[in-house]
């Protein structure tokens, strides 16, 4: 299986715009440089940014020269980083140049050098040159995905040290409650119960975007869904684990395709009810058998749905796990799943991120043998 390739962090190149000339005769001054900003916008992602600017190179304008029709030089342009709400702007040693937590925030982070005038003997200043990380700030390293009632905080709380409000109606979980998995070697991973998703989340029907939202800040999810179905009110169809987990691959898929590419788990509950283990062969047989890539599943099951509801990507998981949080089936093997799915995946993006440095220092390298002066070359006589 392929890992997801969501980005939660991006290095970028950032230069502010040279300072325009200064007009000495005339005591003119030359305009400054454009600044670059980094601004929030709703809609962005990482991903988006980096395929957009795949140069991932950001500088502003250059400001104008002092002439005789214009002695004050205008200000270079500005150039402005679209970047997503929720994100972390360091410099090249770690240390914070701010946060960007809602929508229009903005943060200088390379400044444009003045324009020449008196004090600069009329000759401009280069704009500031800054290598800026930007990461998303994750609440969690797991977030869990599943309609209401699923059992999500019961889960939570067998996993975890979170003590979660548990109660029997639809809307439990109001704000994401946090919980640590502690393992016999002392690593912690975090996991984030978020607020209830219902169908049309992305719509913004119940607290759907809150939801999607919090959940783009995981670093991988795991599905949890009820093995006999569910059913929100009396007014609203049932559905089957199955049906649950198409609509909320489609709900993820409606509010960002980019939240498919997270590698997910998946953790069928109530496995202690009667015919559950008829149900969960049932629901494997269903996973396994997709009708090509873009149809979810087998034409059986097309009736269930109107078109517009049917993903356009099935939702691979690394790990399928039948749990009960009654009984505690299962529940040490999804800990040991979610590690080793974590594990798995900062094995991968190290080997990527060796693998890009590895490919840098060669192509260096060829640049500096190819670039060598003929001068300095050592002919077989032995002179230079």
């Amino acid at each position: 299986f392929k890992y997801g390739n969501f980005i939660d962090n991006l290095r970028l190149f950032t230069k502010g715009g040279s300072g325009g000339m200064g007009y000495p005769r005339l005591g003119g001054e030359g305009g400054k440089g454009g600044d670059v900003w980094v601004v929030a916008h709703k809609k962005m992602t990482l991903r988006q940014l980096k395929d957009k600017y795949p140069k991932k190179r950001f500088v502003a304008g250059e400001g104008a020269n002092s002439r005789v029709s214009a002695l004050k030089g205008a200000k270079g342009k500005d150039c402005e980083i679209p970047v997503p709400v929720g994100i972390s702007v360091t410099d090249e040693n770690g240390k914070i140049i701010g946060e960007l937590n809602k929508e229009e925030d903005r943060i200088l982070v390379a400044e444009g050098g003045i324009g020449g005038k008196l004090l600069t003997n009329f000759l401009p200043l280069k704009g500031q040159k800054r290598i800026i990380h930007l990461d998303l700030k994750l609440i969690a390293d797991v977030g869990l995905v599943g309609f209401p009632n699923a059992g999500k905080s019961s889960l939570l709380s067998q996993i975890s040290h979170a003590k979660p409000a548990i109660a029997d109606y639809a809307f439990t979980t109001l704000k994401p409650e946090l919980g640590k998995i502690m393992y016999n070697d002392f690593t912690q991973i975090s996991v984030a119960d978020l607020p209830g998703l219902i169908e049309g989340a992305h719509m913004n029907k119940g607290m759907g975007h809150k939801f999607l939202k919090h959940i783009e800040r995981t670093r991988q999810l795991l599905f949890v869904v009820d093995i006999s179905g569910f059913q929100l009110s009396s007014q609203t169809q049932y559905r089957t684990a199955f049906e649950t987990i198409i609509l909320l691959t489609k709900e993820l898929e409606l509010y960002k395709e980019e939240l498919q590419r997270k590698p997910a788990l998946l953790a069928v509950n109530k496995m202690d009810l009667p015919h559950a283990r008829d149900k969960f062969h049932e629901l494997i047989n269903q996973l396994q058998n997709p009708k090509g890539n873009s149809m979810f599943f087998v034409s059986d099951f097309l009736h269930l749905f109107e078109n517009q509801m049917i993903p356009e990507k099935n939702m691979k998981f690394q790990h399928i796990i039948p749990i009960s949080t009654i009984t505690g089936e299962g529940i040490e093997e999804l800990k040991n799943c979610i590690r080793k799915s974590l594990d798995e995946h900062a094995n991968q993006e190290n080997e990527v991120h060796f693998k890009k440095q590895l490919h840098n220092l060669r192509f260096s390298n060829t640049i500096s043998y190819s670039k060598l002066p003929s001068k300095h070359v050592v002919t077989s006589s032995g002179k230079n």
